[in-house]
């Protein structure tokens, strides 16, 4: 019995629903860092992400107009997004991103898109959820692709200007993760329609948590087709096909709405029982039937590197401001919170992750950019982005404590925090991202031989033996490459290349190839020792995964510190590319220890760690010194720390505009707060009860003259405002910080309480 045979018996085939998801999308950096040679040359030649002048002008006004519209707490208090925002959507085509301009969209660049939807979801959730869906996966992306000429002539137009809503629905009650299992049917039958007898597909389904379901006119539908009477040939299972439905067809149910957290975007469910379709609406007619599942998968990828990551970017940059400008202003025992270790570990994190974060956003959107849809990258884009995400997120509420849990215009964060597990739970909740797709897709879409060899041990061809010897031994000659390249950088690190032209770079190239010389290593022996089980042992390939992902981040801090830092900002910027890259790093080979620790042969194991000298941790480590360092610039006004709020866009009287003029006051006072301490401190002045009475003593007292009396007074009205927390009366409507309600009734606080 030949090799190949025995290896029939123990390897699953790939299924067709594998083989698409394979087929669709293409191998990008993640491959290199796969195979043990991380490409940094390629990683160097990426385009630099650029704002077009028109996409800056739709930031400069749509946007900005948006912003100033949204009132958060009335979206959230209420039941729907407010009509005036849904019809300024429409008008100034949000909803067109990504749609062509000979079709009337916008065609925006996907780093646009994202920048787009990060800002607005710095102010909304709801709102940023609303314009996000029809410009990540949903009819306008299938119909750019796949589509016939006519229905992309109709449809998109309307898209476009807002006339039409999409919707698509794919996920069931039956079928979340597994989409391949969806049990909605589409049967092929002649039927009538528009008073003729044409063949069709009479379709039932049910389906929930549709991202605008409630309000769409268009509905985008995923279903299997059968063809019982063979009307259409020998097959009777024809696959998953994606249709487009009018809201207004017989028989389809729109309307329901769950209720997402309480976050106010539409998301419902729709059904439909024997609901007779006719071929044109097939998504590319009638020849498309079959091919939804590489139509969705094709599509999917992209989106999911764009929308979902933004999410996490937001939600990162907005924790990083508030936090940063909380720590500076808020005082306790007689010193701001922000000099405090404790607050300067937590907000250290906050800033060296939201750099790492937008470093993985740009790299993410530039690669898209290049017109790839690296289906590998985006699930690492989108499950790691989402989890920092809330990782900072959690952190950032830690800092500002009270004033986080009350909610009400003034908190920053509370939107974020009610909306970020819904990021985590879609488009591929994030346990199935990390544990199945990351390195389950990655090790066949990377490794360059292993699914041609599964080809063919499975082929029926009569050259069948000598394919797969052939690849076999182009495979073993692959695996000691990395066996050497391995045990070379952990026998001889410093032989490790390095072309940054950048001192500081240099160690942290060498330690990504380092890790991937590793990692290609211990991916050949699960390969080899645990073979089709390895699909089954999710715990230890999803560490493998880790490992890429962590290695793609650090790629990503060390392009945008190159490409995005200019060198006049290096200095500022310095705590934070260390803190990120070194954390990136640390979690990966954290990762490769406990993939090491588990692996289910001790042999085996120990082989492996001789190979690579694997014994000890030797990635650069985040000192107590760096984290001070980090946390002190991170409460400073910089232009790297814009860089990294940017997405932020205050508004007159919001939250992040109360806490920033707050911060900038302070920041403007520096001085005359020194003298009023050293007066203090010499007991020149007594302190008062508040810092009023201790600013008059001062004033007094000769300390401070009357200019910087009037600056610090102003200061200090600013800063009990930013420090204060939204207040209700009795039946829970909101008072102003002068007591007067916000509906316009006066009422004091007192009586209020």
């Amino acid at each position: 019995m030949s090799l190949r045979t025995k290896l029939k018996k123990i390897l699953p085939s790939i299924s067709i629903t594998e083989q698409e998801a394979l087929d669709a999308g293409d191998v990008w950096l993640e491959g290199s860092i796969y195979r043990g040679k991380p490409d940094f040359a390629a990683l160097r030649d990426v385009p630099a992400a650029t704002l077009s002048q028109e996409e800056q002008a739709f930031l400069d006004g749509p946007v900005a107009e948006l912003l100033e519209m949204i009132d958060e707490s009335e979206i959230q208090s209420g039941t729907h997004l407010p009509e005036h925002i849904l019809e300024f959507l429409k008008k100034e085509r949000f909803f067109s991103l990504i749609i062509p301009k000979k079709f009337g969209g916008l065609e925006f660049s996907p780093y646009a898109n994202s920048t787009i939807v990060a800002t607005i979801s710095t102010k909304s959730s709801a709102v940023a959820v609303t314009v996000m869906v029809p410009n990540s996966l949903g009819p306008g992306e299938l119909l750019l692709h796949f589509g016939t000429e006519e229905q992309q002539n109709h449809y998109l137009p309307r898209l476009a200007n807002g006339r039409d809503i999409p919707c698509f629905a794919l996920t069931s009650p039956e079928a979340g993760s597994d989409a391949g299992g969806i049990p909605d049917i589409g049967v092929v039958k002649e039927g009538e329609y528009q008073g003729e007898k044409v063949l069709g597909l009479e379709v039932t389904w049910d389906k929930r948590y549709i991202t605008l379901a409630p309000i769409a006119t268009v509905l985008g539908l995923a279903f299997k087709v059968q063809d019982p009477d063979h009307l259409l040939g020998d097959k009777e299972d024809l696959g998953i096909t994606c249709a487009l439905i009018p809201n207004t067809h017989p028989g389809v149910e729109l309307g329901n709405r769950h209720d997402p957290m309480g976050v106010r975007f539409y998301n419902g469910t729709t059904r439909g029982e024997k609901v007779f379709i006719p071929m044109d609406f097939i998504i590319g007619g009638q020849k498309n039937i079959g091919r939804g599942w590489q139509m969705l998968v094709s599509c999917l990828g992209a989106g999911r590197g764009i929308s979902l990551p933004a999410l996490g970017v937001s939600v990162s940059q907005v924790s990083f401001k508030g936090a940063a400008e909380y720590a500076a202003v808020r005082e306790q025992f007689g010193l701001a919170i922000g000099q405090f270790e404790g607050i300067q570990e937590k907000l250290a994190d906050i800033a060296g992750k939201t750099y790492l974060q937008e470093a993985m956003r740009v790299l993410t959107t530039e690669g898209l950019g290049m017109g790839l849809k690296p289906s590998v990258v985006t699930a690492i884009a989108k499950y790691h982005m989402t989890e920092i995400g809330r990782d900072v997120l959690n952190s950032a509420m830690d800092i500002q404590a009270g004033k986080a849990i009350q909610r009400g215009p003034q908190n920053t964060l509370a939107s974020g925090f009610v909306a970020q597990p819904i990021a985590i739970t879609v488009e591929g909740a994030n346990i199935l991202t990390r544990n199945l797709m990351i390195f389950g897709q990655g090790v066949m879409r990377c490794h360059p031989y292993l699914q041609s060899m599964v080809e063919s041990i499975h082929s029926q061809e009569k050259d069948a033996d000598a394919t797969f010897n052939r690849i076999l031994r182009k495979t073993v000659g692959y695996s000691t490459g990395n066996a050497l390249r391995a045990f070379k950088h952990g026998l001889l690190p410093f032989t490790a290349p390095s072309a940054s032209s950048l001192p500081e770079v240099r160690e942290y190239e060498k330690a990504v190839h380092k890790l991937s010389s590793r990692l290609a290593v211990y991916a050949d022996f699960s390969l080899l020792v645990l073979g089709g089980k390895l699909k089954q042992a999710e715990m230890l390939s999803a560490r493998l995964g880790d490992v890429m992902s962590y290695m793609y981040a650090a790629m990503a801090s060390i392009k945008y510190y190159e490409q995005k830092v200019s060198s006049a900002d290096r200095a500022q910027a310095a705590p934070y590319f260390h803190y990120a890259t070194r954390w990136a790093l640390q979690q990966a080979e954290q990762a490769l220890h406990a993939f090491l620790d588990n692996f289910p042969a001790s042999g085996t194991r120990k082989f492996m760690r001789f190979l690579t000298w694997q014994y000890g941790y030797k990635m650069p480590t985040i000192s107590d010194d760096l984290v001070r360092e980090l946390a002190h610039q991170a409460q400073l006004d910089t232009a790297i720390k814009a860089q990294l709020t940017h997405l932020v866009k205050p508004t007159p009287g919001d939250g992040h505009d109360i806490n920033e003029q707050a911060y900038k006051a302070k920041l403007a006072n520096l001085e005359s707060l020194a003298k009023v301490r050293k007066a203090i401190k010499s007991k020149q002045i007594r302190s008062g009860v508040r810092f009023a009475e201790t600013l008059d003593n001062a004033l007094t007292a000769g300390v401070i003259d009357a200019n910087e009396y009037a600056s610090l007074v102003d200061y200090n009205r600013k800063r009990e405002l930013a420090i204060r927390v939204d207040e209700f009366d009795y039946d829970m409507n909101l008072l102003r910080p002068d007591g007067t309600r916000a509906d316009g009734q006066d009422v004091s606080l007192r009586s209020a309480s």
